[in-house]
């Protein structure tokens, strides 16, 4: 085969591509016969040497599976394919056809590889798509864009995910490498297949397996496990999770790790899934992929804000705003008092006088000293801090007995760490009693409390 006339109408990168095929079907070298002056000076720009025709493809290409498994659609199967795809380890976009050949040897298919790589994405690259998987993606982001509740519309696209893929089961996995953890996001599971849910398996080690997926990955955009040899390789590079993957009964997956400016939020994957369909499969979660892990990144930025919202950055406790809204909910009933209930509020003594003659940064740690003893004996209440040096209890179910064991607990603790002194006043609510007024009874009680204090400790006052 005249390899040079083939390449010889080709301005961009090209080679050709050889793929040995074996009589079970299966595939062995694959090898680059040949390419055109573009790719020759592409190849001695990037490895710093020349080119040598009839060479395995790793010594100039990454060593991916996906990759191969396109090569080998192409030169052996006949199919004509494309793709674009980012390269994360490296940073890139790749934009690949590939041609198939007519072969004049047995056992030897051959397919022409054009590529163009690029640091940067091509806006009008990803979106050219077939129609069918544009459909689908544009579904999957008007679903996501109409709803009101994230974690609804993410259980519904999934399940479409799933349907697309004639797929047992779908998920998106969200992981947190600062607290070791990772959390369903949504799933679905195909009726009648007993599948269990992710929720069985999340315990403290699946965390540890997930790490592991980044480096199976390696320099693809997904993981593809497809056949008994694929679970072979992983079972090579990755015993544990092959040992978990097997174990749970599954025969195949597709896996996609879900980017967001650069940081990995999770990952989406289909098991079980139709393998004659795996091209159009990749390429449609590769695109929804991207705007899943956007619609994410956006629903945790929220929830971030909202809890900015209603948290006291300096004491780590609710804030004044968190406190209007808890005691709005009381009143008007969307939540039910479960009594006795009891409220406490507490203001933290000589306060100003630190600030003024040790700085606020004094000032500062004996608010969070202060908070942080509150937290230990209400734990599991709700603690708001609701002014400068104001913090306000409300103990759900906390009757008069409990509460008189937890002030003592209290005075203890104030007594014992030095320089926090607290002015506390509590009201605990019966049936029939009103919220409103149990607040202003507290509140008074505190700063009769706290008029005691300073006539006991003139030298304390700050005023």
């Amino acid at each position: 085969m005249d390899f040079d006339k083939i390449l010889s109408g080709y301005k961009g990168k090209v080679c050709i591509l050889s793929v040995e095929e074996y009589e079970d079907g299966k595939y062995g070298n694959i090898t680059i016969v040949a390419g055109n002056k573009a790719h020759y000076d592409e190849m001695e720009f990037v490895m710093h040497h020349p080119f040598v025709p009839g060479s395995p493809y790793e010594e100039y290409f990454p060593k991916e599976r996906n990759f191969e498994d396109y090569c080998y659609r192409s030169a052996i199967k006949g199919r004509p394919l494309h793709t674009y795809v980012c390269l994360p380890q490296m940073g890139l976009w790749l934009n690949m056809f590939l041609i198939p050949l007519e072969s004049d040897r047995e056992g030897v298919g051959y397919c022409v590889y054009l590529y163009e790589v690029t640091p940067e994405a091509d806006l009008e690259q990803r979106v050219s798509l077939s129609a069918d998987i544009s459909s689908v993606v544009l579904q999957t982001c008007i679903k996501l864009r109409s709803s009101n509740n994230t974690r609804e519309a993410f259980d519904v696209v999934i399940e479409d995910i799933r349907n697309l893929c004639e797929s047992d089961y779908c998920c998106v996995l969200l992981t947190d490498k600062q607290t070791r953890t990772c959390y369903k996001f949504g799933e679905s599971i195909k009726p009648g297949k007993g599948i269990l849910s992710i929720d069985n398996f999340l315990d403290d080690g699946f965390f540890d397996i997930t790490e592991t997926w980044k480096d199976t990955i390696g320099d693809s955009t997904c993981l593809i496990l497809k056949d008994e040899d694929d679970l072979m390789w992983l079972k090579s590079v990755n015993p544990v999770w092959y040992e978990s993957f097997t174990g749970s009964g599954a025969r195949n997956i597709v896996l996609f790790p879900l980017y967001y400016n650069g940081k990995n939020l999770g990952y989406v994957w289909v098991v079980d899934f139709n393998i004659y369909n795996t091209v159009k499969i990749k390429e449609t979660l590769e695109l929804t992929a991207f705007f899943l892990a956007s619609e994410i990144a956006n629903y945790q930025l929220l929830n971030k804000f909202e809890t900015l919202s209603l948290v006291d950055i300096m004491t780590g406790v609710n804030n004044r705003n968190a406190m209007n809204k808890a005691v709005d909910k009381l009143l008007k009933g969307k939540e039910k008092i479960e009594f006795p209930f009891s409220i406490i509020s507490t203001d933290l003594n000589g306060l100003k006088r630190v600030n003024d003659e040790k700085g606020h940064i004094e000032g500062d740690m004996l608010l969070k000293k202060a908070a942080d003893i509150l937290k230990e004996v209400f734990h599991g209440a709700e603690i708001f801090r609701a002014g400068g040096d104001e913090f306000v209890i409300i103990a759900r179910g906390m009757g008069d007995e409990e509460l008189s064991k937890k002030l003592k607990m209290l005075d203890k603790k104030v007594n014992i760490e030095d320089g926090v002194f607290l002015a506390v006043g509590s009201y605990t609510l019966h049936e029939g009693d009103d919220l409103r007024e149990a607040m202003r009874r507290a509140d008074e009680n505190m700063y009769i409390n706290k008029k005691d204090y300073y006539e006991k400790n003139p030298d304390k006052r700050y005023r």
